[in-house]
């Protein structure tokens, strides 16, 4: 007599069977975090420090495919020593055969949840935050590849990580690849590997080169991606004109043509630095009327001060006595 199991018992076979065997090892399970095409991430107690870490595992579904990418992931982590990307603690293989990493626990909320209620400026210096990370990396040249609001995280304190280096590359690995034929990039099934044709990373967050799989990926196709994160941070703000320049910043970092983007991740910051200053951004060209009215808006207190100065000056002398 055939028995079919409702789908919360399969998911609950598949949940005990990705879990880690951690016998043996100084880890404890607590808890699932969460799931992703690769494997899982688990909470686990470092019982020789005694302090809750983050164990990432590949899917037992999937352990030829998944091995490679993890491992690849750790060692990125390991070299990215930043306070924006999360610190990798240990590595090795799980006694059921598994590889598995071990980093910083983070607890927080996603860019796109922790955005809710605030204001312009603290959103544009978040992403300020997070290009900074991604422009460490590219000095390491590790491009991200996958870079999107649900893989950035700000801590209780403040605290902004880029997450999920799960699909970057080396630089060098990719000028490599480019000579030999073989990719690595394009839409990757869960759990797939990165073979050639494949495509890794998120529809609307892709440069078109990383959607149409080219041999040849660089730091501009990140580029892309975080103009596609500031322009959904200023995805409900009004469109007033004071925006105006955050939109043409958008549309510069986000060119089909990568040659016509911000060459370098500084080089895009930099412009939503000015426009917190209040200085003119390269790439929304102004009138010379809007030129002026900019620069008095930024120096407005200093010129107010003086025209009171010039006024209470000018009533002394007409009202003093002779």
């Amino acid at each position: 007599m055939t028995r079919w199991l409702s789908d919360s018992a399969l998911e609950r076979l598949r949940e005990a069977a990705d879990s880690p065997d951690l016998e043996g090892t100084r880890y404890r399970r607590v808890g699932k975090l969460g799931q992703g095409g690769m494997g899982s991430v688990f909470c686990v107690e470092d019982t020789v420090l005694e302090r809750k870490v983050a164990l990432k595992v590949i899917s037992v579904a999937d352990p030829d495919g998944g091995s490679a990418r993890l491992e690849q992931e750790a060692r990125v982590m390991a070299r990215l020593e930043h306070p924006g990307i999360i610190p990798v603690h240990d590595a090795g293989t799980l006694p059921d055969g598994r590889p598995y990493y071990t980093m910083k626990l983070v607890q927080g909320e996603r860019l796109d949840e922790h955005i809710r209620d605030l204001s312009l400026a603290d959103r544009l210096r978040l992403f300020l935050r997070i290009s900074d990370a991604v422009a460490f990396a590219h000095a390491h040249d590790v491009l991200h590849r996958d870079l999107k609001p649900g893989n950035v995280m700000v801590g209780p304190f403040g605290e902004v990580l880029v997450m999920d280096w799960g699909l970057s590359k080396l630089l060098d690995r990719l000028d490599h690849a480019a000579s030999s034929g073989d990719t690595g990039t394009g839409l990757a099934p869960a759990g797939g590997g990165t073979g050639h044709g494949t495509v890794l990373g998120t529809p609307g967050y892709m440069a078109p080169e990383q959607r149409r799989g080219d041999e040849s990926l660089d730091r501009r196709a990140d580029i892309y991606s975080l103009g596609a994160i500031l322009q959904f941070l200023l995805a409900d703000v009004s469109a007033r004109r004071a925006t105006r320049p955050l939109a043409a910043i958008c549309r510069r970092a986000m060119a089909a043509e990568r040659s016509e983007r911000y060459q370098t991740v500084p080089e895009l910051s930099s412009e939503v630095a000015h426009f917190l200053d209040g200085v003119a951004v390269v790439a929304y060209p102004e009138a010379p009327l809007a030129r002026a009215w900019r620069w008095f808006a930024r120096n407005r207190v200093w010129i107010l001060l003086l025209l009171a100065y010039v006024v209470t000056r000018t009533l002394l002398i007409i009202f003093r006595p002779h």
